[in-house]
Order: C-alpha cells, then structure tokens, then sequence
C-alpha cells in the first residue's frame, strides 16, 4: 500500500445520518477525465468513490500501470477521498461484446487476469473494496457448469485478495446467474465461505427483485456488507434511475445502514448518466443527505 492510501480517510465511530459516507460511481462521469471528476466529486462533497477500472480511468491493461495507479493514488489522497474498486466495465475486455468474457464462459482466462489485476490495483490505492459479479450464463452452457465455473473463478480470485488483503464485495445483478441475495449466500456457501468474500448490495436491485421490503436486504446482509451502490429503481425494472424518480422510499434504508452499523462508502450509481453528471452528481448528494437527516428523525 503506498503512503497515501495509508492515510485516505476511512470509516469512523459516527452516529445518526453522519455515519454515513457517500460517494459516487466513476462510471457515471464517463465523459470526464478522471482527475476531473475526482475534482468535481470532492468539490460537492462527496468523501469517497466508486472507481470502475475502464478504457479512460485507470485502464488496468494500458501501459505503465503502476505508474498510472500511483498517481490516482495521490490525487485521491490530495482530494480527501477514499476509494472502492468497482469492475463492471462493458466493453473492457472485449469491443464486440458487453461485459465478456465472465467467469461462466469456455475461457474465462481474461476475466479471471482482470479481476486479479482489479485486487492488487485495490491493494495499491487503499481501496476498502474490490467488486465484481457473477456475469449472464452464456447460451449453451448448463447451469450445473456455469456454477462449477463460477465458484472455480471466484476461489482464484478470493485467493488473490487475500493474499493482498483486500475485502471482496460480490454483487448479485438483476439478470445474472447470481441475482439476489440468496444466489449470494448460495455462491458464499459452495465456496466454504471464505472470510473475505464479502456483499455488495445495490439498493436499487433490491426493489427490483428481491421479496423482502428494500429496508430489510440491509440486515439480512448486513455482517457480510463491505459495499453500497444506490440509486433509484422500480419493481421488476433493471433501470438506474436518479433518487425520486422510481419506487423507493429511502429515509428508511439509509436508517437501516446506519442502524447496521454500515461504515464503508454508500456509492451513487447512474451509470447512464454521464450526459449531465456534475448536475447529477450535486441532485444526488443533496438527496441523500435529506434523507438521511428524515432518516434519523423518524
């Protein structure tokens, strides 16, 4: 870990709507150049990001990494912003393709190299997570199969965090062969439960699929919960929606995160909407401190 990272603010013994810590989803600043957005971001007040390693922000397979990671490493440091690593990247690995190849493909050789690279580039800016997710079954592929590819994957890469000592945060995602919470647990127990294999839970995805209230996901998860994404959504629609616009009431889940006891970061994610992200970004902010202060108020 370098010096900077060492010092990045991290989670601390706060209470009511100030233990929480909001951050932001680079990959809703995609027309920006990365230290721009980190300016933008640290501007309004956010005190951490979500960082997805991409073609223009910290492209993990360009030349000189190490050199490029310091220097986010710094810039981060300089800004006053911790970092989770995110890995949801579309077309990374593959320019014809979204999001291939995953873990359940014939050769996941490439996925497997990004995620261990995704690890140690987390190690290097102190991140307090790495994320990724299981990926669509591909045609073809029996789900039997795709299983036994999905733990064989998930052990390499578990493996490489905790040897760098970095917390996983595995994301169920709406539509993918691990969806929900209980596909999680599923996944966690076919692994031997691993202690560094974590959830990141999307608040979002919790609306759209999961049969508990969105309040409850939160302490069903919550001694597993190493990541936060939020955004708005509504039942049975995969669609990031900026806050008041879908089906959430969000006062009582930012309660239940700080009721958990929930430290890490609480990440906006609208990644589609990059078009108008500064003003985005300062809505999104101004939301979710309203609402935690309602929250708290309850």
């Amino acid at each position: 870990m370098t010096a900077a990272a060492a010092t990045r603010p991290t989670a601390g013994p706060l209470s009511g709507p100030d233990a929480l810590r909001f951050g932001y989803g680079t990959n809703g600043f995609a027309n920006h150049r990365l230290g721009d957005a980190l300016a933008v971001l640290a501007d309004l007040g956010y005190v951490g990001v979500a960082l997805t390693l991409d073609h223009d922000h910290l492209d993990p397979f360009a030349p000189g990494l190490a050199r490029r990671v310091a220097a986010v490493s710094r810039r981060l440091d300089a800004l006053g912003l911790a970092v989770v690593v995110e890995t949801g990247a579309r077309y990374l690995l593959d320019p014809r393709h979204k999001h291939a190849p995953t873990l359940l493909h014939d050769d996941p050789a490439r996925r497997v190299e990004f995620l261990r690279r995704a690890v140690r580039i987390g190690a290097d800016l102190g991140a307090e997570a790495v994320s990724f997710w299981a990926g669509v079954r591909p045609p073809g592929v029996p789900p039997g199969v795709a299983a036994d590819r999905l733990v064989a994957g998930c052990a390499t890469v578990c493996a490489e965090a905790a040897e760098a000592g970095v917390p996983l945060g595995f994301e169920p995602e709406p539509g993918m062969f691990v969806e929900d919470i209980a596909g999680w647990w599923r996944l966690r127990e076919a692994l031997g439960a691993p202690p560094g294999f974590g959830i990141t839970l999307d608040i979002g995805h919790c609306r759209c699929l999961e049969p508990m209230p969105v309040p409850q996901c939160v302490p069903a998860v919550a001694a597993h919960l190493v990541n936060v994404q939020i955004d708005d959504m509504r039942r049975g629609v995969h669609e990031h929606l900026e806050f008041g616009t879908g089906e959430i009431d969000f006062p009582p889940v930012l309660r239940a995160l700080a009721d958990a006891g929930y430290r890490g970061l609480v990440a906006v994610e609208l990644p589609r909407h990059s078009h108008a992200a500064p003003a985005v970004a300062a809505r999104s902010l101004d939301f979710l401190r309203a609402a935690a202060s309602r929250g708290e108020g309850r």
